[in-house]
């Protein structure tokens, strides 16, 4: 087994190798002047296992090319097998055609991997889950929720803690955590007009003088996170905080984040941090053991799905 990495997330790449106590592969992996990218693979990979660590967040075009390039690369250099382990799958909100004459971009992008020569994909919190049944190549969809679970339980108490799913899309997500916590469950019912802007309508449940804890799997613009905190704020909760799997953080998160009513927001780090994240309510936690445990069970053929039992 070997493990490389491109230049999305080489932290997280490194605390991976750390734990399965592997080097990381020598590759360039480069641009020209012209912003071509250059990949060369500066050792023997012939007959291994490869799992190639790359998340396509943004510049989300950059790095899924680079994955692809890498990917190929490795299969003209007869590589066994290739998995390629994508903590954050970029395009996953493309799922379906919104309107007439517009792309499934999650399909194109999973048909883009498959074709360049990966044999497996790794990755985490899908946005949707059918987006696994994009690919003719098997999918291990891994969830963060019991980092968070673990997390939640040890800063937060749970006799006056109430999970919040910040729209009805996330009710499923959001259940599954209350449900490990055995806490109660609320919704915040949202209607969104056009993209990246969102309308907070009303709060389904009992939230007044809880500790309110927001779950989702992406924090983009924090439109939909600083709204619900708005909300469940103005119904008499005593706290707001969120835990979100990815933080892709767009402007003007920060500064929606720096100016909302939410005391914290817990992330991942599928995406690397940003050199301007500086807001002291952003806290990360780690997914490299529970990426690492997935890539170990999946090169001795053991069951991942046990590892959410």
């Amino acid at each position: 087994m070997k493990l490389m990495t491109c230049n999305s997330n080489k932290s997280l790449s490194n605390e991976i190798a750390s734990i399965l106590k592997l080097p990381l592969t020598d590759a360039t992996i480069k641009k020209f002047a012209d912003e071509e990218m250059f990949v060369e693979i500066n050792e023997n990979v012939r007959g291994q296992d490869v799992y190639v660590i790359q998340s396509t967040s943004k510049p989300a075009n950059d790095h899924l090319i680079e994955l692809l390039i890498c990917i190929d690369a490795l299969k003209r250099a007869s590589a066994k097998q290739i998995t390629a382990v994508i903590p954050y799958f970029g395009y996953a909100r493309q799922d379906r055609k919104p309107g007439p004459r517009t792309p499934i971009s999650a399909k194109l992008v999973a048909n883009l991997i498959t074709t360049s020569g990966a044999n497996r994909v790794l990755t985490i919190d899908l946005h949707a889950g059918q987006i696994q049944g994009f690919f003719d190549i098997p999918v291990d969809n891994l969830y963060a929720a019991p980092i968070l679970v673990n997390d939640i339980k040890k800063n937060y108490p749970l006799e006056n803690t109430i999970i919040t799913s910040p729209d009805v899309g996330g009710v499923v997500r959001a259940r599954y955590i209350a449900n490990k916590l055995d806490i109660n469950l609320a919704i915040v019912d949202k209607r969104r007009e056009k993209a990246n802007t969102s309308e907070v309508l009303n709060i389904i449940g009992d939230v007044e003088n809880k500790d309110c804890i927001l779950i989702d799997d992406i924090v983009d613009t924090a439109g939909t996170l600083s709204n619900a905190a708005d909300a469940l704020i103005a119904e008499g909760a005593k706290s707001v905080s969120a835990y979100v799997t990815h933080g892709v953080l767009s402007e003007p998160a920060l500064d929606r984040l720096k100016n909302s009513k939410l005391k914290e927001l817990v992330t991942t780090n599928t995406i690397n941090e940003f050199s301007n994240e500086s807001s002291n309510k952003i806290r990360r936690l780690s997914i490299a053991p529970l990426i690492a445990e997935a890539v170990k069970r999946i090169d001795n053929f053991s069951s991942v799905s046990s590892l959410f039992n």
